[in-house]
């Protein structure tokens, strides 16, 4: 079992969750993030006084799936995230030790689905 959480940019949701779908990968869970990469910051002024924003808004996806799914998942993400400019993102995949369904008492792979 591996936990895959990937930090992809907003525009890129809708196309990540289609191809989750598509490949069957249909539980997941969704976080608004702010991230700092190499990315320049950028500029505003508001009442009067310039302010730097050096954080930008990204969004944080968490997969818990079985380690048959692994690469399908990761590749579903890589495809629909790249758009060929940089600070597109990143993909962690960590271990998960165990998994418990709260709803019917499973653990392990079966409590994944």
């Amino acid at each position: 079992m591996k936990m895959i959480v990937a930090i992809i940019k907003p525009s890129k949701l809708n196309k990540v969750k289609k191809l989750l779908f598509e490949n069957n990968i249909n539980r997941f869970v969704v976080d608004d993030c702010y991230g700092h990469s190499d990315q320049p910051s950028t500029f505003e002024t508001y009442r009067g006084v310039e302010m730097e924003f050096d954080l930008q808004k990204k969004i944080r996806i968490q997969i818990a799936v079985n380690d048959d799914f692994v690469d399908k998942t990761v590749n579903a993400i890589l495809t629909a995230g790249k758009s060929g400019k940089d600070a597109e993102g990143k993909i962690f995949v960590y271990p998960i030790e165990q998994c418990y369904s709260i709803a019917t008492g499973e653990s392990g792979e079966q409590a994944i689905g």
